[in-house]
């Protein structure tokens, strides 16, 4: 018995260098291979961090539908009313009516030029047809009742009659007397009936320049 527990001592004693042995020898095996044992798990204390918000640093601005902030329309002012709040002149009777007044200004021209019959008689002759279609277009509609439209209309006439009669005093004068009949062809009668029509085209002008 007393041998046994010898024999056990010096297996003891003999166990634990080797083991620590066996360990060194395995640290070196693993030195240049890295940790090769089991990683704890970090996440479940992590947490990730949240944006924080960001203020401006400019003031808020005004809102721009603000009531207090919208300055009232000046309506009692004559440039506001007359120029932002003027009606829409681009309507296809105003426009027609506007050609009208370059055809009646060389036509009064002409007269005060004392310019020839021929070409006096064109111009009006040109003025004539322009007023014939014009009145095709808007005859029986409201534009017609329009005091633009009655002036031109009345106009026509008046200027297409004096054309015939300056046109039929150059042919036929020579021919008739200043009494009676031919009393008309007087070239008193014609300038005098220029004067008319010269009148009745300023007229007519200031009203289609009224109209626009």
């Amino acid at each position: 018995m007393k041998k046994f527990w010898i024999l056990c001592l010096i297996i003891s004693l003999f166990h634990a260098p080797a083991f620590a042995f066996f360990n060194y020898k395995n640290q070196e095996l693993f030195e240049n291979q890295g940790y090769v044992g089991t990683l704890p798990d970090v996440t479940k204390s992590f947490h990730a961090s949240e944006a924080s918000q960001v203020k401006p640093t400019f003031e808020k601005t005004k809102k721009f539908n603000s009531e207090n902030e919208i300055k009232p329309v000046p309506r009692d002012n004559p440039a506001f009313v007359n120029i932002i709040l003027k009606q829409d002149k681009s309507s296809p009777y105003l426009n027609d009516i506007t050609e009208f007044i370059d055809m009646l200004e060389k036509i009064y021209d002409s007269i005060e030029a004392n310019e020839n019959v021929q070409l006096f008689a064109s111009r009006v002759y040109f003025f004539t047809k322009n007023a014939d279609y014009f009145r095709e277009k808007y005859e029986g509609k409201p534009e017609s009742s329009y005091i633009s439209f009655q002036k031109l209309m009345d106009l026509r006439l008046h200027a297409n009659t004096v054309a015939q009669l300056r046109t039929e005093a150059e042919k036929y004068s020579p021919y008739l007397a200043y009494t009676g009949t031919g009393y008309i062809y007087n070239e008193n009668n014609i300038n005098e009936q220029l004067r008319y029509l010269k009148d009745e085209i300023e007229q007519t002008i200031a009203v289609l320049k009224e109209a626009n």
